[in-house]
């Protein structure tokens, strides 16, 4: 028998490739490929001071006073989902986004775009919604703008809300990613994942014994307390897409640091943790839409915390980590039974159109 040629073969398992000539949905997830679109498309087009916070808002100086600005659009299907719809979840998450900047929420405008054939019903439910959270919230909805586009191409309705606040004179130093500093605590203000579990038992048809409803709520209150009471806050963050370890892995990332997480302190109902199980869905990448985290001096930790859990929206405040030097740019979980394990930033999506 002839010789035969042997080729020499390597068994280790590629890494997927990404399509990076088009959009996928993992571009909105608000994981690893959200961060590469932001860094790779708009920061090199749109640079400025103000941007490269990388916050959730923007705060701009006006006639001596400090203002904050800030945009969202909000996806979501299903429209209406256990404990809220997309017409408060738009409210909610502007006012939480200008809250984060240390600012008292003013005013939104609201834009609408919707789907030839929606229900007039529909549209009249998600606008009581708008405003019952407005109202509650204590600000107006003082312009907006409507679009209808051809039925199949809008998925019922799309809503975009801007929001401005003021962050009052009391408010000292700069309340962002860039003030954080080793030692500071990190706080997060209740349970995680109930957002993103509520949506997907309606989109997937899952009946839990107990009912999981969306968190989706305005934290303002309970930032206005900490402000009041002078806890000197070094960040704050609502923990929405990609939930409390992209949001940790983004501020790591910015400031070179390393952020280290208890497992057994990170609060998660019996209920999520066991829908995350059977979905194999890790909770802590799960999004929120009433959660945020907060931090602050170690000294002041305890202080905070007293004063968080006087108030509804974070009755279940939590210690569930601190700021170290280094490994830099990393998230680093204390599992239950005592070993370390890295929480990276997600390369793909776990749950599309949540919010």
């Amino acid at each position: 028998m002839a010789d035969a040629k042997i080729t020499s073969f390597n068994l280790s398992c590629p890494v997927p490739r990404v399509a990076d000539d088009r959009i996928v949905l993992a571009h909105g997830g608000g994981g690893r490929l959200t961060h590469q679109l932001i860094e790779k498309i708009f920061m090199p087009a749109f640079a400025n001071d103000a941007l490269e916070e990388r916050h959730d808002g923007a705060v701009v100086a006006v006639n001596g006073s400090r203002l904050a600005f800030t945009t969202d659009s909000f996806v979501v299907r299903p429209l209406i989902f256990p404990g809220g719809n997309i017409g408060d979840l738009a409210v909610n998450g502007t006012v939480n986004d200008l809250a984060m900047c240390g600012a008292r929420p003013l005013y939104l405008s609201a834009g609408f775009i919707l789907e030839e054939g929606l229900e007039m019903e529909t549209l009249r439910t998600v606008v009581a919604s708008m405003q019952r959270a407005a109202a509650k919230a204590n600000v107006k909805l003082v312009t907006g703008d409507t679009k209808v586009v051809d039925k199949g191409k809008g998925d019922g309705i799309f809503v975009n809300t801007s929001g401005i606040g003021v962050i009052e004179a009391n408010v000292k130093g700069t309340i962002s990613p860039a003030s954080v500093q080793p030692g500071d605590v990190v706080i997060v203000s209740g349970d995680l994942g109930r957002h993103g579990i509520a949506i997907l038992s309606v989109r997937e048809g899952l009946d839990f014994e107990s009912p999981i409803l969306t968190d989706c709520a305005n934290v303002w209150p309970a930032v206005e307390a900490l402000l009041k009471a002078g806890i000197e806050i070094h960040c704050l963050r609502d923990l929405t897409r990609g939930g409390l370890a992209t949001t940790l892995n983004e501020i790591a990332s910015d400031r070179i640091i390393c952020i280290k997480l208890e497992e057994t302190l990170i609060p998660v109902e019996e209920t999520v943790q066991s829908a995350c199980e059977i979905l194999g869905l890790d909770p802590l990448y799960v999004a929120n839409e009433g959660r945020f985290a907060v931090f602050v001096p170690s000294a002041q930790a305890d202080a905070a915390l007293n004063i968080l859990k006087k108030i509804e929206v974070s009755q279940g405040s939590v210690r569930v980590g601190r700021v170290e030097e280094s490994p830099g740019r990393t998230v680093v979980l204390q599992s239950r039974i005592g070993g370390n394990r890295v929480v990276d930033m997600l390369s793909g999506e776990q749950l599309p159109r949540i919010c």
